[in-house]
């Protein structure tokens, strides 16, 4: 049976809302601005939210991948994204945030981590400071490891290991996050210099030798409490996060 032909409707609507970002080897699909009001610590807030889609066809044929969507199963792969928050284009000043998913802190509101208040206090920090970007991405669950090695990982923290730790006896290196893809869609919505909300140094130094201009950093610590000091001071001593001056820490 002959697959009727796609919406010319429905196309017109979407192509101008898609943007092509070629790499060496694939491309990244970009779709948006769309206009996303999100609650915020009781107030509602409005962002330009955008997702992408990493493809190994280069086309500007957008109906040709919009037709082959139904036929792939995209809730079973992983989409980044990324809020955008005031004049993030053209404001001189701009702060973002790349942001690891984590099922457990963002979503469940863990205590482990701390990673669900970095979450939902970096998009404050954003919007208090008039313009900026979330990053929010999506296969970095567990430092690179995937969701279902970071339950494997937490049964061996219950038994004595640091997180570090835990990830290498699984056979993983301490953090194989990769930032490259969020580097080019931030370069696509941006070429200015932007202001980094982060306390590990990898993520400062990936997007350096991305050849962007970092203004400063900003730390981003708290919520701290007896279920995630442990991993908190991990953090520091065994992968280099930068520690905030006044943040309590101690033993």
């Amino acid at each position: 049976m002959t697959q009727a032909k796609f919406d010319s409707n429905v196309l017109s609507i979407l192509e101008d809302k898609i943007q092509l970002i070629e790499t060496d080897e694939r491309c990244i699909y970009l779709v948006g601005p769309i206009r996303l009001p999100v609650n915020l610590y009781g107030e509602t807030v409005v962002f330009q939210w955008y997702c992408w889609l990493n493809c190994e066809e280069v086309t500007e044929d957008y109906e040709k991948i919009i037709e082959k969507l139904s036929s792939v199963n995209l809730a079973e792969l992983q989409q980044s994204s990324v809020l955008v928050y005031g004049d993030f284009q053209e404001d001189d000043d701009v702060i973002i945030r790349m942001h690891s998913i984590c099922h457990t802190g963002d979503i469940f509101g863990s205590k482990r981590c701390d990673c669900g208040y970095q979450l939902k206090q970096s998009m404050k920090m954003i919007v208090e400071h008039g313009a900026g970007a979330l990053f929010y991405l999506a296969n970095h669950e567990g430092r690179g490891i995937g969701l279902f090695s970071k339950a494997m990982a937490y049964i061996l923290q219950e038994n004595g290991y640091d997180t570090v730790e835990a990830n290498e006896k699984l056979g993983f290196v301490d953090d194989s996050r990769n930032y490259s893809d969020a580097i080019l869609v931030l370069k696509k919505l941006r070429s200015k210099p932007v202001t980094l909300i982060t306390n590990n140094p990898k993520k400062l130094e990936a997007l350096k030798n991305a050849g962007l201009k970092v203004l400063e950093r900003k730390p981003l610590w708290g919520d701290v409490s007896e279920f995630n000091k442990n991993y908190l001071q991990t953090k520091i001593k065994r992968s280099g996060h930068l520690k905030q001056e006044g943040t309590c820490l101690n033993d």
